[in-house]
C-alpha cells in the first residue's frame, strides 16, 4: 500500500525521502472591488427546489479595512429537505455574541419584510409568512453591518480569531446561516470557552467582495475560488461548510499545484521559509488523504498565518498559529508540520464529513489527529514513533473520548482526552481489526457520510459492516455512553 501511494505522490521519490523544493509564486494579490448595492427580491411564492439538495448563500460584502467595518447583503436560498413542514427557520449568528458588533437592518422572506423575528445571543428565529412545505424552497434576504472586535489575545481565555489585530482582519463565522434540522430539532448549541460548538450543513457559497479604498486594499485569502465579476471579485465555493476570509497588507503569498487544486500560503515576510513549509505539508497531506480517505473536492486550499495562538479550520482555508512559524526548524518533525497536516485533515473530517462538534467532538478531532499519524506513516515512516511520543504520549492522555465539549474542564485537558486519547482509540481499533479492514472502513465511512452530519451511531454501524472482530473491550475503555 505504501509503495503505491509513493508512486502517486508527485513530489515524493521515496516514502522516507524529504520533499524537493516546490514551485513558488510569490506575492499574489487578489483584487476585490465593487458589488451590487441591492439584490432583486423573489416574489412571495414558494418555489420548487428543482433538485437543489443544499442551501445556497450569496453574500455581497463591502469592507472598510481601516475602520474595521463590514456591510453585507445576504441571500439564502433554502431548500426544505427535512421531510417536514417548517413554520420557521433558525439561523446561527456567532457575530452577535460580540458586544456592539452585529447590526441587523432588515429581513425578507420571499420578498416580504419580516419584523416579528427573535434574536437572542447567537440564535435568530425567523417565522415564515407561509409554512415551508417539504421539497419547497424559500429565499431569505438579510441586510446587516459588522463592527469588528479587536482580537485582544492578552485578556482572553481562548484565542480570539474573529475581528482584527494590528496586522490582520479575519471574517470567520461572520454571516448568519441556517443550522441543520435533524430529527425535529434545529441543531444550535451553546458557545463554550474551548472547542467548537457550531454545527454546519453543507451549502454552496458565492461571496462578492469589495473594499472602500481599492487603491490601498489588503491582500485577501478566502475559502473560495476567485474570478472577475465586473468591477468586483467573485469567490465561489460549492459543497462546503463554512466560508472564511482573512486580509492583511503584510501578507506575502506562495502557491503550488496539487492536481487540480492550488495550495496558497499567506505569511508575513519574515516567515517565508516556514510559510512555504506549511504549504508543502498541506500539499502532501492532500495527496495522502485523497488516496486514503477520498478525493479533496475544492479548487483551492489557503494556509493563513494567524495573529493568535491557535490554529483553526474552515472550508478550504485554515489559520495556522504564528507561534508554530517561530518554532519551525527546517524538518518535518515539528508543530508547524503536524498541525498543518491536522488542519488539512479537517477538510475531510469537518468539511466533507461533519458532526455535532459540541456533543460528539471526538468524531472529527480524534480522526483528524489520527490522520497525522497516517501522514507520517506514509511519507516519513522513520518519524512515526517520534510523532506518537512527542505529539501524543508526552501528555499521558486518558479519559473517555465521547465527552461533550462542555465537559472538557479546560482547553488543554479537553484536547488531551478528545484529540490524543482519541488517536489511541483509533490505533487500538486498527490493530484489532487489521489494516485492510480499517482502511476499508474509513473509506466507506467517508463515502456514506460525505455531505452529511454524521453521528457516533453511523460510525459504529459502518464499522460493523467491515469487521466481525470483537472490539467491545476497546469501546468500553474509551467510551462512557456506549
Amino acid at each position: 500500500m505504501r509503495q503505491k501511494i509513493a508512486i502517486l505522490l508527485l513530489f515524493v521519490t521515496a516514502c522516507s525521502a524529504p520533499m524537493p523544493a516546490p514551485t513558488i509564486v510569490p506575492s499574489v494579490t487578489l483584487d476585490a472591488t465593487d458589488i451590487p448595492a441591492t439584490s432583486t427580491p423573489i416574489p412571495p411564492t414558494q418555489v420548487p427546489t428543482q433538485g437543489a439538495e443544499r442551501p445556497a448563500y450569496t453574500l455581497d460584502t463591502t469592507v472598510d479595512y481601516d475602520a474595521h467595518k463590514v456591510t453585507v447583503n445576504e441571500d439564502i436560498v433554502y431548500p426544505n429537505r427535512s421531510g417536514e413542514r417548517l413554520d420557521s427557520l433558525v439561523l446561527a449568528i456567532a457575530a452577535n455574541l460580540w458586544q456592539n458588533c452585529f447590526y441587523l437592518d432588515s429581513i425578507q422572506v420571499d420578498g416580504s419584510p419580516v419584523t416579528n423575528y427573535t434574536l437572542t445571543a447567537h440564535r435568530l428565529e425567523i417565522p415564515l409568512p407561509t409554512p415551508l412545505e417539504a421539497d419547497s424552497a424559500a429565499t431569505v434576504t438579510l441586510g446587516y453591518k459588522l463592527s469588528l472586535p479587536y482580537m485582544d489575545q492578552a485578556h482572553s481565555l481562548r484565542a480570539r480569531i474573529f475581528g482584527y489585530s494590528d496586522i490582520q482582519m479575519n471574517l470567520v463565522n461572520w454571516y448568519p446561516f441556517v443550522v441543520p434540522f435533524k430529527d425535529g430539532e434545529w441543531m444550535i448549541r451553546e458557545p463554550w470557552s474551548h472547542g467548537e460548538y457550531l454545527v454546519y450543513p453543507t451549502a454552496d457559497f458565492e461571496v462578492n467582495l469589495k473594499f472602500t479604498n481599492p487603491e490601498n486594499q489588503p491582500i485577501v485569502a478566502t475559502s473560495g475560488f476567485a474570478e472577475p465579476n465586473g468591477d468586483s471579485t467573485r469567490y465561489t465555493l460549492p459543497e462546503a461548510r463554512a466560508f472564511a476570509i482573512s486580509a492583511s497588507r503584510e501578507f506575502q503569498v506562495s502557491q503550488m499545484q496539487v492536481g487540480d487544486t492550488t495550495v496558497y500560503s499567506y505569511y508575513l515576510p519574515i516567515y517565508q521559509r516556514a510559510g512555504e513549509a506549511a504549504m508543502v505539508a498541506s500539499a502532501q497531506a492532500i495527496q495522502v488523504f485523497s488516496q486514503k480517505f477520498g478525493v479533496y473536492p475544492h479548487k483551492t486550499l489557503s494556509v493563513v498565518i494567524a495573529d493568535f495562538k491557535d490554529s483553526m479550520e474552515f472550508s478550504a482555508l485554515y489559520f495556522h498559529s504564528r507561534s508554530f512559524y517561530d518554532l519551525y526548524d527546517g524538518t518535518p518533525a515539528n508543530y508547524l508540520t503536524f498541525v498543518a497536516v491536522h488542519e488539512t485533515a479537517h477538510q475531510w473530517w469537518f468539511d466533507q464529513v461533519a458532526n455535532d462538534q459540541a456533543l460528539e467532538s471526538w468524531m472529527d478531532e480524534s480522526l483528524t489527529t489520527y490522520s497525522e499519524s497516517i501522514y507520517y506513516e506514509t511519507l516519513y515512516p522513520d518519524m512515526l514513533s517520534w510523532w506518537w511520543s512527542y505529539r501524543i504520549d508526552f501528555f499521558e492522555p486518558q479519559g473517555y473520548i465521547d465527552i461533550p465539549v462542555y465537559d472538557g474542564q479546560n482547553d488543554d485537558n479537553y484536547k488531551h482526552i478528545v484529540y490524543f486519547n482519541g488517536a489511541h482509540f483509533l490505533q487500538d481499533l486498527r490493530q484489532r481489526i487489521g489494516d485492510e479492514a480499517f482502511q476499508s472502513f474509513v473509506q466507506d465511512y467517508f463515502a456514506q457520510n460525505r455531505g452529511r452530519v454524521a453521528t457516533g451511531d453511523d460510525f459504529f454501524r459502518i464499522l460493523d459492516q467491515h469487521t466481525d472482530k470483537d472490539y467491545s473491550d476497546i469501546v468500553h475503555a474509551y467510551f462512557h455512553s456506549r
